[in-house]
C-alpha cells in the first residue's frame, strides 16, 4: 500500500517524459516533412532593402490609422503579386509604413512600383507637343505636328491634312477596344491648331519655342501658362499636377516616348471615367494579331456607362480631341485615339509590353488605388554579405552563452548540470523548431533582435532550473532524503518560476503590442521561448529529475552527482521519529 501512496506523490514522471518526446520529434518530423528545415531569416541577415513611405495628404486628418491600414494591406498584395511573397508590410508611427523586401524575386521593380499611389484616371486629350528638343525634327514631306501615340480621324473620315503624325507604339501603349486602335502606318491627322510646313526660312532652336510650334490642338485658358512652362524633359517637373479634390477641373501631365526617346506634355480634360469602376486588370499575350503583352481592362455598370459615353463623344473629334489619354498617378501612359463608341465594359491596354511590363501595370491596377500619397522617405539595402556577418555574429554570441551556462552548471551543480544541458537541448530543438514551421506557415522572419532575444532565453531556461535545483538542495541540507526532498521543493520552485516566467512574458506581450518593426522579433521571441521554458521545467526537467532521484547514484548522495549531503553541510534531523510517520504506519498495516 505504501509504494502506490509514494509513486501517487511522484506523480507519472515517465508519461510527461514520454509526451513531451512525442511533441519533439513530431515537430522534428514536420519540419523535415515539410523542407523547412531553417528558420526564415529577415532582410537584415540574409539581405533586402527596407523602404519607409511617410504619407502625404492636402488634408491632415485622411492620414489615420484606417487609411494606413487599408494601403498597407493593398502595398502587401501588390509586392506579393510581384513574385515578392516574403516581405514584410507595416506600419511604423502615424504616418510611416514599413515595407522589408528580401533579396530575390523581383526586388527593384517592388521598390519602384511599392509606394505608387496608382489613381487611374480617363481623360480627353485637348492638346500635346514634345519637350526638350531643340531643333524640329526634318520629315522627308511634311513636318510632324503630334506626338506617338496620336490618330487618325475618325471612321466616319475627314480629308487628309497636310500633317502626318508618327505611327511608332510608345512602351507605354495604347488602349485598344473595338474602336480604341494604333495609329496607321501613314495615316494623315488634322490638328486642332491647324499647323502646316513652316513657310518661313528659320527654325526655331530654343527647347520652349520648337515645344510651342509643335504644339497640336487647344489649350484651356487656365492651363494655357502652366502649359507653356511645362518641360517634362526636366525631371523635378515630371509631377502629379491632378488635382484629387476637383477631379474634373483640367489637368496637364507628361508621357515618355521610348522608341523616340522624347517627353511629351499633355493638357487633359476633366476625368471622364474613374479607375476606381476598373473591377479587373491583368496582363494577356495578344494570341489572334501577335501584337506582343497588353493589359485586359473590365469596367463595372457605372465605369462601362461612362466610357461608352465619353468614346462616342470623342470619335466626333479631330485630333488630338479625339485621344483618351489613361493617367497613372500623374502619368500619362497611354494615348489612343477612337473611332467610335466602346461598349460592353471592357478596354486594352496594349503596345510594345514586355511581360513584365504588362503584368507590373496589370498588378498595380488590379488591386486598387492608396488613400494616400506616399513619398520614399529612406530606402535602406543591407547586402547578402552583411547579412551574413550579423547572423554569424549573433550565433557566436549564443554559442559563448551557451558555453557558459554549461561549464557553470558542470562546475557548480556535477550531475544536476547534465540535467540542465539535457534541459537547454531540449529548449533549443523546440525553438528551432517552432520557428522554421512558424516562418512557413505566418511569414516569422527571424532579425538580429530576434536572435538577441534567443540569447536571453537562455538565461530565463537556466534560471528555471536554477531555482529548482536550490529547493533541493535546500531540502537536503536540513536533512531530508532525496525523494522526499524533490517532492517538498516542487510546490515552492513551481510557484516562483511561474511567477518570474509570467513577468517575462507580460513584458514580451506589452513591448510586442506597443512596438514596431524589428523590436517585435525581439518581443516575439522572448515571448515563445519563455513559454517553452515552462513546457521544459513541467515536461522534462522536474519528471527527469522525479526518476533520477530513484536511482542509487542521485539517491546515495554521490560526491558528483550534486547533492552529496556533507558538500552541502546537511545537518541530521534532531528528532528522527518526526519524519518515520509513514513506515511506522506501515509495519501497522503489516
Amino acid at each position: 500500500m505504501a509504494t502506490p501512496k509514494s509513486r501517487s506523490r511522484d506523480g507519472y514522471p515517465g508519461r510527461a517524459l514520454a509526451l513531451i518526446l512525442v511533441v519533439t520529434v513530431g515537430l522534428v518530423a514536420l519540419m523535415f516533412g515539410t523542407g523547412y528545415t531553417k528558420p526564415r531569416l529577415g532582410i537584415d541577415l540574409a539581405g533586402g532593402t527596407s523602404v519607409t513611405l511617410t504619407a502625404k495628404s492636402d488634408d491632415p486628418s485622411a492620414i489615420n490609422k484606417a487609411n494606413l491600414d487599408t494601403a498597407v494591406g493593398i502595398i502587401q498584395k501588390r509586392v506579393n503579386g510581384m513574385g515578392v511573397s516574403e516581405a514584410e508590410v507595416q506600419t511604423q508611427g502615424n504616418s510611416n509604413i514599413i515595407v522589408n523586401i528580401p533579396d530575390g524575386g523581383n526586388t527593384q521593380e517592388s521598390i519602384d512600383k511599392v509606394g505608387d499611389t496608382a489613381k487611374l484616371y480617363f481623360r480627353p486629350v485637348l492638346a500635346t507637343a514634345p519637350t526638350g528638343i531643340s531643333a524640329q525634327p526634318q520629315p522627308s514631306s511634311a513636318p510632324s505636328t503630334a506626338p506617338s501615340g496620336s490618330a487618325s480621324p475618325a471612321a466616319s473620315g475627314s480629308a487628309s491634312a497636310p500633317a502626318s503624325p508618327s505611327s511608332s507604339a510608345t512602351k507605354a501603349g495604347r488602349a485598344l477596344s473595338g474602336a480604341l486602335q494604333a495609329d496607321p502606318s501613314g495615316s494623315a491627322s488634322a490638328p486642332a491648331t491647324g499647323s502646316a510646313a513652316p513657310s518661313a526660312p528659320t527654325t526655331p532652336t530654343n527647347p520652349a519655342d520648337v515645344s510651342a510650334a509643335l504644339t497640336q490642338g487647344t489649350v484651356p485658358a487656365e492651363l494655357q501658362q502652366q502649359f507653356n512652362a511645362l518641360d517634362c524633359s526636366v525631371k523635378e517637373q515630371r509631377q502629379n499636377y491632378q488635382k484629387a479634390s476637383d477631379p474634373s477641373a483640367p489637368a496637364v501631365a507628361c508621357s515618355y516616348d521610348a522608341e523616340q526617346s522624347i517627353w511629351y506634355k499633355f493638357a487633359l480634360g476633366g476625368v471622364a471615367v474613374n479607375g476606381q469602376d476598373v473591377t479587373k486588370a491583368q496582363a494577356v499575350y495578344d494570341t489572334q494579331s501577335a501584337k506582343g503583352w497588353m493589359v485586359d481592362l473590365s469596367f463595372n455598370d457605372a465605369g462601362s456607362n461612362a466610357f461608352a459615353s465619353t468614346t462616342g463623344k470623342l470619335a466626333a473629334q479631330p485630333a488630338p480631341a479625339n485621344q483618351f489619354a489613361i493617367v497613372l498617378d500623374g502619368q500619362v501612359v497611354s494615348h489612343p485615339y477612337v473611332s467610335e463608341s466602346i461598349t460592353g465594359g471592357s478596354a486594352v491596354i496594349s503596345g510594345t509590353f514586355t511581360q513584365a511590363d504588362a503584368k507590373s501595370l496589370g498588378n498595380v491596377l488590379s488591386y486598387g488605388a492608396l488613400p494616400l500619397d506616399f513619398v520614399k522617405s529612406d530606402v535602406t539595402t543591407v547586402s547578402p554579405q552583411l547579412g551574413s556577418e550579423q547572423l554569424e555574429a549573433g550565433l557566436i554570441a549564443g554559442l559563448i552563452g551557451m558555453v557558459l551556462v554549461v561549464i557553470y552548471s558542470l562546475v557548480y551543480y556535477r550531475g544536476l548540470g547534465l540535467i540542465s544541458i539535457a534541459g537547454l537541448a531540449v529548449s533549443a530543438i523546440l525553438t528551432w523548431s517552432i520557428m522554421s514551421l512558424l516562418g512557413a506557415g505566418v511569414g516569422f522572419a527571424l532579425n538580429l533582435p530576434a536572435v538577441c532575444g534567443a540569447i536571453v532565453a537562455i538565461g530565463i531556461t537556466a534560471d528555471s532550473f536554477i531555482v529548482y535545483f536550490e529547493r533541493i538542495r535546500d531540502e537536503v541540507r536540513e536533512g531530508a532524503q532525496l525523494r522526499p526532498a524533490v517532492q517538498r521543493a516542487w510546490p515552492r520552485a513551481r510557484r516562483t518560476i511561474l511567477v518570474s516566467d509570467f513577468v517575462s512574458f507580460l513584458c514580451a506581450a506589452v513591448l510586442y503590442l506597443v512596438s514596431v518593426g524589428k523590436v517585435q522579433g525581439f518581443a516575439f521571441t522572448l515571448g515563445l521561448t519563455t513559454l517553452l521554458d515552462v513546457v521544459v521545467i513541467f515536461l522534462f526537467t522536474k519528471p527527469l529529475i522525479t526518476l533520477l532521484a530513484r536511482t542509487k547514484f542521485f539517491s546515495s548522495g554521490h560526491p558528483w552527482s550534486g547533492l552529496d549531503p556533507k558538500r552541502l553541510g546537511a545537518r541530521p534531523p534532531i528528532r528522527g521519529s518526526r519524519r518515520r510517520p509513514a513506515p511506522s504506519q506501515q509495519t501497522q498495516e503489516v
